[in-house]
């Protein structure tokens, strides 16, 4: 740690101990020949042991920014870190929608093990309960402060009974190892529209108090079907029942209006908080979940960012992300904290056009193709729903470069525990592969050679990468198989179906009759991974 040992290494993963500095006189002989040494080097020596902060989007596809395969609109401060760190072309999420991805983020463990990891309800109780490993609690246990701040969608309260929303919100992320947190509780197209500061919904007045509920609490109660004609943003389905900001929501609320928000201040609210707890604890190490709500629907971006784009709000919300990232690196920047920062930039899931509301986001696509090269997105087991981008930064440490190494979220939480040397129990994070040499180092391998890809997991359509080839199993004969430039639809599929992404990149051609060897092995390992109930090998001394 930065604080205690003085062990270090430098751009070779070659260990230095400077504890113990050389008598005179022949000490400063040693650090005239070290201070030429450091001056020869690439980079220079450095702690292991850094602080990691998150950047994650949300519904961001492969090919929404500009270094990747963007063309109609540019994205340069994800660019930059593109440029200063590692773009990897083969990341991905675990799960095609947010709840099971962050889920799966945050406890290392693949979410299709765990029944209720579908996509959150706004009174659901807290999904990662108090006693099980995450990211936060393993950092935290290596000495790190740790807060999350954003939309959460994973659920706060105890079982069976959910969130107090007018009392206190426990538990919640505090109770699985983070110190602080800011939060979005559910997601921004269900209600409410209200900020939890740690266990409490932030300005509620106790005289107007929150009710959330599935049912409409009286005939009088507007929305989105009954008083359509106010809506600032239409529905074009689902999403149609409490009306807040002229925007309507899945769910019903009443009360809390004095803590209520404005949909186009979530990204400057998320980034103020986020400097405010950077500049509180830059001189300890520290982990920040900047959990960002772009470019989920309702896509509503700030004033300053609506237009900034010819393809609508939907591009015009990756625009405001980026501008979060910039504002992000630039607060590091400012408290020299780049080069003892470790920045990961990923998405919950792949892209989807048209999510409820009518925001133009598929008549004005044009040419742009949001999940680049690949088919499907969010909500599909194809290429589209799980692979995203994935860069790291950490300057002066990672040299630039393009990775073709398989690596995922949910193998973060493995491997800030290998990088700080963080004690893990083989019963925790059990589908963490620790890769941060590969994160770290375009040139590394990745130690993961599989993956496992779920839909929303309330269905049980599965795919299977390994190497070149991708399996899939769909429990059902449809499947969302359109690229999201069309409209949302499932489409007739085989149950299962095989393909090479070398030469196929885009899942069009089912390989399965020609390889059915291949296909029966593929099918027999995806089966042993999901009854095993682990795949992160157990270390042989421990077996």
């Amino acid at each position: 740690m930065r604080s205690g040992s003085q062990s270090s290494r430098n751009a070779s993963g070659e260990t230095r101990n400077t504890r113990n500095v050389l008598f005179f006189p022949v000490r400063f002989v040693a650090i005239a020949v070290s201070m030429l040494i450091m001056a020869s080097m690439p980079t220079s020596v450095y702690a292991e042991a850094p602080n990691v902060l998150v950047i994650m989007a949300d519904d961001l596809g492969y090919g929404d920014v500009s270094c990747y395969t963007a063309t109609e609109f540019a994205t340069p401060n994800i660019d930059r870190l593109a440029a200063e760190g590692i773009r990897f072309t083969s990341g991905y999420c675990s799960a095609s929608t947010c709840t099971p991805t962050r889920y799966s983020f945050l406890t290392g463990n693949y979410a299709f093990r765990k029944k209720g990891t579908g996509i959150a309800a706004p009174n659901k109780p807290a999904i990662i309960q108090p006693g099980t490993e995450t990211i936060a609690s393993l950092l935290k246990g290596a000495g790190y402060k740790t807060a999350v701040i954003g939309k959460w969608h994973l659920g706060l309260g105890a079982k069976g009974v959910g969130p107090d929303w007018n009392g206190v919100l426990n538990p919640g992320p505090l109770e699985i190892g983070f110190d602080h947190c800011f939060l979005l509780p559910t997601t921004n197209d269900r209600v409410p529209q209200v900020y939890v500061n740690d266990h409490r919904v932030l300005n509620l007045d106790p005289k107007d108090p929150l009710w959330v509920g599935r049912k409409k609490p009286s005939d009088d109660h507007p929305t989105g079907e009954t008083h359509r004609d106010t809506l600032k943003m239409d529905w074009s389905h689902g999403h149609n029942s409490t009306i807040h900001n002229g925007i309507s929501r899945i769910g019903f609320y009443t009360g809390g209006h004095a803590a209520r928000f404005r949909d186009e201040d979530l990204a400057d609210k998320w980034l103020e908080k986020s400097v405010e707890w950077i500049e509180a604890n830059k001189d300890s190490p520290f982990f920040l979940f900047f959990s960002s709500h772009d470019l989920h629907v309702p896509r509503m971006p700030h004033e300053r960012f609506q237009g900034k784009t010819k393809l609508g709000y939907r591009a015009d919300a990756i625009v405001q992300l980026d501008w979060c990232v910039g504002e992000l690196t630039a607060t590091l920047d400012r408290l020299g904290l780049a080069e003892n920062t470790l920045v990961v930039f990923c998405s919950d899931n792949g892209p989807v056009g048209d999510d409820g509301y009518v925001d133009g986001a598929i008549e004005k696509m044009g040419s742009h193709r949001p999940a680049g090269p690949y088919s499907g997105g969010k909500y599909s087991v194809y290429e589209g729903g799980t692979r995203t981008p994935f860069i790291t930064r950490w300057k002066g440490r990672i040299a630039p470069g393009v990775s073709d190494e398989l690596v995922c979220t949910i193998d973060l939480a493995a491997s800030v525990a290998g990088m700080v040397d963080a004690e893990l129990a083989n019963s925790a994070c059990v589908d963490s592969f620790d890769v941060h040499e590969a994160l770290l180092d375009a040139s590394a391998a990745s130690s993961r050679d599989h993956l496992v890809q779920q839909d929303n997991g309330t269905v049980g359509n599965f795919g299977l990468r390994v190497g070149e080839w991708k399996f899939l199993k769909h429990a059902r004969s449809k499947a969302n198989n359109l690229q999201v430039n069309k409209k949302l639809a499932r489409t007739k599929v085989p149950k299962y179906q095989l393909f090479n992404l070398n030469s196929d990149p885009g899942e069009k051609t089912n390989l399965i009759e020609q390889n059915s060897d291949i296909a029966s092995e593929m099918k027999s390992r995806l089966e042993e991974l999901i009854a095993q109930g682990r795949s992160r090998p157990v270390p042989s001394a421990a077996k």
